[in-house]
């Protein structure tokens, strides 16, 4: 039942073009700038069972149509400043969430689970009154997303998964336990440098060395906890994934999305995803690696908003 597409490198639909040119703002600055200059009084927070999570409402607060953006587990909500425009200028109702363990959010001393992740996210929209949402989720959001229309397939409109996967493999496992040694040392700028080649592809790191570095140095200092929330996530990660012999009870529609380039989370991985899921489309992002949010993000939102506006209209 999956319905397969690649979409070309310098292709996408011309009325969504249009839209992300009104958000011109310069890519390096905005990737450089995401974790530094944060005022951690003044952040808005969801408070579930003593746990606070930070989070954002963007776009129509009295939109229609609802859309969840789950991230990635080393990133943050600014993560998607170059996806949730688009969607703001079209006037959806945006949230976003930093997961337990991640930058802005508490981060508890022990191992989590993707159904707590669940939970406070579903418990969050709907302390804002939302009883129907989209969900957007990349790499370790992804994973959320799909064990969320598990647990709630009433809530989920659609699911939208980004390089993500339903099974732990030999290779993920090597990455992550080398990403823990990272979070050991304690210096930010060392972990950041020496996970980029596990999560960027080719094209993106030759062409964004100074971007890269600058990201680095940013989080040299351990913002907030930052690492030690980080080595949770991916403890939560590799003890409770596995979901594959579960993909088959979700009911909603899903768009199934990879990078060619990602070898953190291949493409074999999001076939297998497409494979088991009802009523799954399936997109590869020519030339991207694992963070297709920033290296390919033009041409996955024109595949996103195309397949919400489909299941919307």
């Amino acid at each position: 039942n999956t319905n397969q597409y690649t979409i070309p490198v310098n292709s996408f639909i011309y009325f969504i073009n249009n839209r992300v040119n009104y958000y011109a703002r310069d890519k390096k600055d905005f990737l450089k700038n995401q974790i530094i200059d944060i005022d951690y009084d003044s952040i808005l927070t969801f408070n579930y069972e003593g746990i606070n999570l930070f989070y954002e409402e963007l776009g129509n607060p009295d939109g229609k149509v609802a859309i969840g953006f789950l991230n990635g587990v080393m990133a943050s909500t600014s993560s998607w400043g170059f996806i949730c425009p688009v969607f703001e200028k079209l006037g959806y109702r945006i949230i976003l969430h930093d997961f337990m363990g991640q930058l802005k959010s508490d981060k508890p001393d022990r191992t989590y689970s993707f159904d707590e992740h669940c939970m406070q996210a579903k418990a969050l929209y709907e302390s804002l009154g939302i009883t129907k949402i989209h969900l957007i989720g990349t790499s370790y959001g992804g994973e959320a997303a799909m064990r969320f229309a598990m647990m709630y397939p009433e809530m989920t409109e659609t699911i939208s998964i980004i390089d993500s996967a339903s099974e732990l493999t030999p290779v993920m496992k090597g990455f992550l336990e080398s990403w823990k040694t990272l979070c050991d040392i304690g210096d930010g700028e060392i972990f950041f440098n020496g996970m980029v080649p596990s999560i960027y592809g080719n094209e993106f790191i030759e062409k964004n060395q100074e971007l890269l570095s600058s990201r680095a140095a940013a989080i040299k200092d351990n913002p907030n906890g930052y690492l030690e929330g980080q080595k949770h996530l991916y403890d939560t990660f590799m003890e409770d994934l596995y979901m594959t012999d579960r993909l088959h009870e979700i009911s909603c529609p899903a768009l199934i999305l990879c990078g060619t380039e990602d070898i953190l989370k291949p493409p074999a991985c999001a076939q297998l995803l497409a494979d088991n899921i009802p009523n799954a489309e399936y997109v590869l992002i020519p030339g991207s690696g694992h963070v297709t949010i920033f290296e390919r993000h033009r041409e996955l939102t024109s595949a996103i908003l195309g397949f919400i506006t489909k299941h919307t209209c």
